[in-house]
Order: structure tokens, then C-alpha cells, then sequence
């Protein structure tokens, strides 16, 4: 399955007093590289959503954004330290008795004095925590795939359509090398013949010649090669792994061969239909770029 490496994705899940709200966007990136931005009181979380989104997504500069909100009752505990609470009331009773203050103990004093009230955020369950932080995430990531392979198969349809504009154009440097070498024949033949004039043409030298030629101009091997690569290409498309490395691999070695066709060839008429090969490889490199 071919998917773009660009994406877009959100959910939301709201459970036992939280609310989590997940957005996931990604661009083009040689590698996987997962960017997270979440609440400070779970980030204990954070390696296991990166090795989620990790088991989900192989390529790309992903970023994942997560918003949390409390409802329902409050996270936070008030403690009453008895114990100090006591200590302060003896601590006050004595001074009393001792100096002979009429002044009552009140509980508004007690209260004020420190460590015996305190407030403090309750111990949170992680793992319900993450039961309901990976439905979000399970949203986000599934309408995330849903994009990329919904752009994938886009690029696939672009990326085989210029595949079959480049077989043709390879069919054409085929059928035309086949008479480049009759065509240095005869052009050869004529510049001797008009040069010698009267003299007799050595065959053999002539042949000589025109077989040094063939041999240096031919270009059977590069385009049965290129042919090869081409047919990988477009099987590779119906791949159901990640595919992008792959194929960009096969581009470089179709351009490695189209442009020894070019160096080799010895022909206007190639040499323009190799360009146009160039072209169609180029703008097929740039789709593959967005592939994961």
C-alpha cells in the first residue's frame, strides 16, 4: 500500500473525570522522527505513545500534540496533620498557663500555622490514565493512516502514469538505436568516398570501423536494464511495505542508466528522447520523496 508521508489527524476521548484531546500532523523526513508535546503530570507517558505511534508509522517527522482537561471532581486532597495540629495546641496552652494569658485557643489559629493543613494533587492511576489517553490516540492515528494512504494512492497513480510515458520514450531510443549504426555506415561510406574520389574503398577497414562504432555507441545493455528497473518500479508500487526507500533506490539507478544511453548514444534524435526521459525521472523523484 503506498502512503504520502504527509498527514493530518485528531481525536478526543472523555472518561472518569479527563478529557484528552490528540492531534497528529507529519511532513516529509528521511527517517522516523516523533516530536511529542504533552501535559507535564504525564509525561511518565510519553515513551509508551512514541513507541505506539512508532508500531503505526515508519517514516516521517511526526508531530503529536496532547491536550488534557480535568472535569468532574477535583485531583486535589487537603491533609490535616493531627499529630502537629496537637503539638501547636500544647505548645499554646503552656505559654497560656504559664504567663496567665485570658486569650482562647481558636481554630483559626491552629489552622494558620504551618504543615497542619496541607493540600496536595491525589497519586494518579497511570494505566487508567493511558486506557483513556490511547482511545484519542487510536482516533488520531486512524484518521491520520486514512489521510496518508488517501494521498498515496494519488502519488501511485501519478508515479505509474509517468511510468508508462518513460516505457514508451525508452521503446522509441530502441527502435531508433537499431539505425544509428547503418546511419554511421552510410555516412561514413560517403565523406570516404567523396574524399578518395577515384580510389577504391577498403572494405574491410570500412567494417573495421563501423564495428568499433557499434560497439562503442551500443546501448542494448543500459536499456534492457532500464526496462528491468522500470517493471520493478511499478511492482514495487503494489507493495504492501514501506516502500519509499525502495524506490527511490530504483529511480537513481534508472537515471544511472538513461544517462549513459545519453553519453553513448551518438544521436540527436536519442539525445532528445533521453532529456525527456530526464524530465519524467525527475518529477517521479520528487513524488517518491513524499512516499513512506
Amino acid at each position: 500500500m503506498i502512503r504520502s508521508m504527509t498527514g493530518y489527524g485528531r481525536g478526543s476521548n472523555d472518561s472518569s473525570g479527563r478529557s484528552f484531546n490528540v492531534e497528529i500532523k507529519s511532513v516529509n523526513n528521511r527517517y522516523l522522527d516523533v516530536f511529542i508535546r504533552l501535559p507535564r503530570g504525564i509525561n511518565a507517558l510519553e515513551d509508551s505513545i512514541r513507541k505506539y505511534v512508532a508500531s503505526k508509522v515508519y517514516r516521517g517527522k511526526i508531530d503529536v500534540y496532547i491536550n488534557q482537561e480535568s472535569f468532574g471532581d477535583d485531583d486535589r486532597a487537603v491533609n490535616v496533620d493531627e499529630n502537629i495540629a496537637a503539638a501547636y495546641y500544647n505548645a499554646l496552652k503552656t505559654l497560656k498557663d504559664r504567663f496567665g494569658f485570658n486569650d482562647d485557643i481558636t481554630l483559626s489559629q491552629l489552622a494558620n500555622y504551618p504543615d497542619v493543613i496541607s493540600m496536595e494533587k491525589k497519586e494518579e492511576d497511570i494505566e487508567v490514565i493511558w486506557e483513556i489517553l490511547l482511545k484519542a490516540l487510536d482516533q488520531a492515528i486512524d484518521l491520520f493512516l486514512e489521510m496518508r494512504s488517501s494521498e498515496g494512492e494519488k502519488l501511485g497513480t501519478d508515479i505509474k502514469e509517468r511510468c508508462q510515458l518513460i516505457k514508451i520514450k525508452v521503446e522509441e531510443i530502441e527502435n531508433r538505436s537499431s539505425g544509428v549504426v547503418d546511419d554511421f555506415r552510410e555516412k561514413i561510406r560517403v565523406r570516404v568516398t567523396d574524399y578518395l574520389k577515384e580510389v577504391e574503398i577498403d572494405e574491410a577497414r570500412l567494417l573495421n570501423e563501423v564495428a568499433f562504432f557499434a560497439d562503442k555507441c551500443s546501448i542494448t545493455e543500459e536499456i534492457v536494464r532500464l526496462k528491468s528497473h522500470i517493471s520493478q518500479l511499478e511492482n514495487t508500487l503494489c507493495d504492501k511495505d514501506t516502500i519509499g526507500r525502495k524506490l527511490d533506490f530504483l529511480i537513481q539507478e534508472m537515471n544511472r542508466e538513461i544517462n549513459t544511453i545519453g553519453s553513448k548514444a551518438n544521436d540527436l534524435y536519442i539525445t532528445n528522447l533521453v532529456v525527456d526521459v530526464k524530465s519524467e525521472l525527475e518529477k517521479v523523484r520528487e513524488q517518491i520523496q513524499n512516499i513512506e
